[in-house]
């Protein structure tokens, strides 16, 4: 394990960058601002490495604004409708910046603080701590979280989630990394063959709030349980990806197969395992071409894709989806694995 500094945020506070390595040759670098993961080095079916992920080789270009590139969302992921919830009959008003809802914790969320980490040299792993104060962007109670990333030698990057707090609030954390296992040999990720392990999905209205109704996938674009590149039905959804996926589990809480993901040019797999109940999956819609990753490739739309796993959107208000209120006396956990591998075809 390396630790290098990374820079400075502007208040002065110093910023650092972990890089962890395995004996398969993968290489995971991740920074303690935003918990952001900055590159996912691994080889492809020739021994040829390459990132797999967007992002900033610079602290600067992160903190000049980025569409959750790598980042840890929370403390509550995705959005909550108009940035408002009732938790034990008081009503609280959350940060609005997506439109008119809530997205992955505010103004300020998790994505934009800096968290104290501790180098874990025996299981190769970084641990990530962040204690969120009271109020905070409005939410409820002192939360503190920790997340600890580990590089195994069967090429797996786990994440693992805790928390715990004080008084009872939502909670809902992923991590926001965008894919793209061509490492900048494709124009764009679809090409990508995706299978989803889901029967059903969040219907969503037109400003992304789930109306509550889990509709089948079955005879429909949303289906990828027969895999499907990405591109070969995406003109049939509004907008592109970007829904919430209820996982079809044998049973809660174990860590069990979420999404396989292959790239023909590469030969690169990504299998993703989760214990969360959900899995947003969006084809990068939002890219725009405005960001330029260090070797000169432009972000532009649906060049990366991304697998959060995570609870349900709105579930604050939403009480027949799995809840995501944390009590004070338990302790919130959930753990996602993400294991590359390569195959000459799917």
């Amino acid at each position: 394990m390396q630790e290098e500094n990374f820079g400075k945020i502007p208040d002065g506070t110093e910023v650092k960058l972990y890089t962890l390595t395995n004996k398969q040759g993968t290489i995971v670098k991740i920074t303690n601002y935003g918990g952001i993961i900055t590159q996912i080095v691994t080889p492809d079916k020739n021994g040829q490495a390459g990132n797999v992920v967007l992002g900033f080789d610079n602290l600067d270009t992160y903190l000049a604004g980025h569409p959750y590139f790598g980042a840890i969302a929370g403390r509550c992921a995705n959005r909550i409708a108009q940035g408002k919830f009732t938790l034990n009959g008081q009503e609280y008003t959350l940060a609005i910046n997506n439109g008119p809802n809530h997205l992955h914790g505010g103004l300020q969320g998790f994505d934009k603080q800096v968290w104290t980490a501790q180098m874990l040299r025996e299981q190769n792993a970084l641990q990530l701590t962040y204690i969120s104060p009271d109020g905070e962007e409005g939410y409820p109670g002192t939360l503190t979280t920790i997340v600890t990333y580990t590089l195994t030698e069967a090429n797996e990057l786990r994440i693992d989630y805790e928390a715990t707090t004080d008084k009872a609030t939502p909670i809902n954390l992923t991590n926001h990394s965008y894919f793209n296992l061509s490492a900048g040999q494709a124009e764009d990720a679809l090409n990508h063959e995706v299978y989803i392990q889901a029967d059903r999905y969040t219907v969503i209205d037109d400003n992304l709030i789930p109306t509550g109704e889990l509709r089948p996938v079955a005879g429909t674009p949303m289906d990828f349980n027969t895999p499907h590149t990405i591109g070969s039905r995406i003109a049939e959804v509004d907008g592109g990806y970007d829904h919430n996926y209820e996982l079809t589990k044998k049973q809660d809480g174990q860590l069990e197969l979420a999404a396989w993901v292959y790239e023909p040019l590469t030969g690169r797999v990504l299998e993703a395992y989760t214990t969360q109940p959900g899995m947003q999956f969006y084809s990068g819609n939002f890219l725009d071409g405005s960001l330029t990753g260090p070797d000169g490739k432009i972000f532009k739309k649906h060049y990366g894709f991304c697998l959060e796993t995570q609870h349900f959107p709105d579930s604050p208000n939403q009480p027949s989806f799995p809840s995501a209120i944390l009590n004070p006396g338990d302790t919130f956990k959930q753990s996602t694995v993400y294991r590359f591998l390569v195959q000459d075809e799917a």
